[in-house]
């Protein structure tokens, strides 16, 4: 038994639903509340991200996702030497890490906005001024379209690596 893969294996797929999971609960269901919530809803963020470390924790997934996966692929491509990586194994599991990619990427712009979003709502007293209030809608306009695009892309790198071992060219 090959106790290695069985452990890329299992911190792939765990870490995956963590990430994937988190990614979509944030992008359908808590920032449409937070945005809905008023004044309360930066205090929300702040403490989602400041005292609960959800973005590290997002962060710390989507890193073992990624580098688990990348040995997974090493390994079954015999060091991505091999005619496997052409079949529709190796296809489908390449298409599906690319998006996963798009998705690391993205939820690192993420990350970032999130966290300016914290740190300009911890600048904001009362009532924002003219210049917060325009600076708050464009950093929550991109945190949509961030997350929009993290969401496809990890939905797409799941389907593909669910069904990678049956695909057929």
């Amino acid at each position: 038994m090959d106790y290695l893969f069985l452990t890329l294996r299992v911190v792939h797929i765990g870490a995956g639903i963590f990430w994937v999971g988190g990614t979509l609960m944030m992008t359908f269901f808590i920032a449409p509340t937070v945005g809905a919530m008023g004044e309360a809803g930066p205090k929300f963020v702040a403490h989602l991200v400041r005292n609960l470390k959800f973005t590290t924790r997002m962060s710390v997934a989507a890193g073992l996702t990624a580098l688990a996966g990348v040995w997974l692929y090493w390994i079954d491509s015999n060091g991505f030497q091999s005619a496997w990586m052409a079949s529709g194994a190796g296809t489908g599991f390449g298409v599906g890490s690319a998006f996963g990619v798009i998705g690391f990427i993205f939820g690192i712009l993420i990350g970032r906005t999130t966290n300016a979003l914290v740190n300009l709502g911890g600048q904001i007293q009362g009532k924002p001024s003219p210049e917060q209030a325009m600076q708050l809608q464009m950093l929550q306009r991109r945190q949509a379209l961030f997350s929009r695009v993290t969401a496809a892309s990890l939905i797409l790198s799941v389907v593909f690596m669910s069904v990678a071992r049956f695909l057929v060219f």
